[in-house]
């Protein structure tokens, strides 16, 4: 055996190894935090890109007064009825714009109403009439953020869907889709 070796207690080579490596680890990351930090060669200057009007299109959207107006009034009509409900409205793209969760509103109601309200918008019609189509193609119920469940009502603007407006926590897919539409018919006012 090297007399070095026995000079030194296994434990003593161990730590001694270690210490070697974290010494040559932080060399390394040294070595590549000073060349992230170098300055790289100069790129070619960007300069944004004019896309001409044939390449574009313009959607409209709810605004947000009018989006809180249809969430207010779906509520109304619900407390007027003193049904404990949220109430949801996503624009064109099925983004929530605004949820109210009334007073005593069960959790699950919260996800629902987004839901629904994004189910309506999504296939431009009432969920009422989308849920009697899960006969014919129940596959529709396993597509992401769905539910077929009545509650939810689109919003459009030259038979364009712009919006969808959801409501859940009634006792009845019927009493919320009432009160969605109350929402609904509150933005043609």
């Amino acid at each position: 055996m090297n007399p070095v070796h026995k000079q030194f207690s296994r434990r003593a080579r161990v730590a001694t190894g270690g210490a070697v490596l974290a010494v040559v680890a932080l060399a390394g990351f040294g070595a590549v935090s000073a060349n992230a930090s170098a300055p790289a060669a100069t790129p070619a200057t960007a300069t944004s890109a004019n896309a001409p009007a044939r390449a574009t299109t313009t959607s409209t959207h709810l605004t947000i007064d009018a989006a809180t107006k249809a969430a207010q009034a779906a509520l109304d009509a619900a407390e007027k009825e003193n049904q404990r409900v949220t109430v949801a409205v996503v624009d064109r793209n099925g983004n929530t714009v605004v949820t109210l969760r009334g007073d005593g509103a069960g959790p699950q109601s919260y996800e629902s109403a987004e839901r629904k309200a994004y189910t309506a918008v999504s296939w431009n019609a009432p969920t009422s009439q989308l849920a009697e189509r899960l006969e014919q193609a129940p596959n529709l119920k396993d597509i992401p953020g769905t539910l077929f469940l009545a509650g939810g009502v689109p919003v459009t603007a030259g038979n364009a869907p712009i919006a969808g407006i959801g409501v859940a926590g009634a006792p009845s897919g019927a009493l919320d889709e009432k009160f969605a539409q109350a929402g609904a018919n509150s933005v043609a006012r």
